[in-house]
């Protein structure tokens, strides 16, 4: 059974849906969508033109504070069971970790923190980063099965970067938070996109500054990552890089399972 998982950094579900996301997604069926930065509670949006596509099966994490952050979940196969957040204080008020299980497979939805603001969220961002390979780690032993999608804020190599050069200094470039992609993906987890495309260049983000995105000059900071026991399940991974409903695009994942 192949089965298509969207995931897409919305930058507000609100101001996507009136840039003509829901007709979009019409015209571009999957199974399962993850979004992450809602800037929104679920009771503040018309999900009218999901349940018509018949994502019948929705859930909601968002964060304590109104307009940030916040990740959601909608699937056309019903799962065994739903787990919001990581189970960390820290951070599960921000709304960033959302877990569907399903048949034989979980998947987790996540949004990385920023740390371009400052040296304060930068640790922050450290520290999300350090609970969330625990407990991405731990949900491995109970379920090799594994896909976990989302903004991850980390351009992994040179190649998912327009200006490695410039940017090594600047967050979601920094040698550490890169080392840190690395060991994840040697412990156990595999970056779909490159697995399928190793010399293929392609981006998932662009500043809305200097007309970077019709320049294409992009970083590729969303990903969908799986278990290595997945990962000859893998047909295929890519960008939408037309859809311009945020400053992202969505990517995909096709899975045989």
């Amino acid at each position: 059974m192949a089965v298509k998982l969207l995931s897409y950094n919305l930058n507000g579900i609100r101001a996507a849906l009136k840039k003509g996301l829901a007709d979009w997604l019409a015209a571009h069926p999957h199974d399962v969508l993850c979004f992450q930065e809602l800037k929104a509670r679920a009771e503040q949006v018309d999900l009218t033109p999901f349940r018509e596509m018949g994502y019948d099966h929705w859930w909601w994490h968002d964060a304590q504070k109104a307009g940030y952050s916040g990740v959601a979940t909608f699937s056309k196969i019903e799962p065994k069971a739903v787990a919001l957040g990581m189970g960390d204080a820290r951070f599960d008020g921000e709304g960033r970790v959302l877990r569907t299980d399903f048949d034989g497979w979980s998947l987790v939805n996540v949004y990385f923190p920023s740390g371009t603001t400052g040296d304060v969220r930068q640790q922050v961002k450290y520290a999300f980063m350090d609970a969330f390979y625990d407990y991405a780690h731990a949900l491995l032993e109970e379920q090799p099965r594994l896909v976990i999608t989302g903004d991850f804020n980390i351009a992994h190599t040179e190649m998912d970067i327009h200006d490695p050069v410039r940017n090594k200094k600047n967050s979601g470039f920094l040698p550490e938070e890169r080392a840190w992609l690395t060991r994840f993906f040697d412990s156990g987890f595999v970056d779909a996109f490159r697995y399928k495309h190793p010399d293929k260049v392609e981006y998932s983000w662009w500043s809305f500054r200097a007309n970077a995105r019709a320049k294409n000059k992009g970083w590729r900071i969303d990903y969908f990552v799986v278990s290595e026991a997945l990962k000859e399940s893998v047909i295929d991974a890519g960008h939408y890089t037309d859809a311009v409903h945020s400053d992202h695009c969505p990517l995909f994942l096709t899975l045989d399972l």
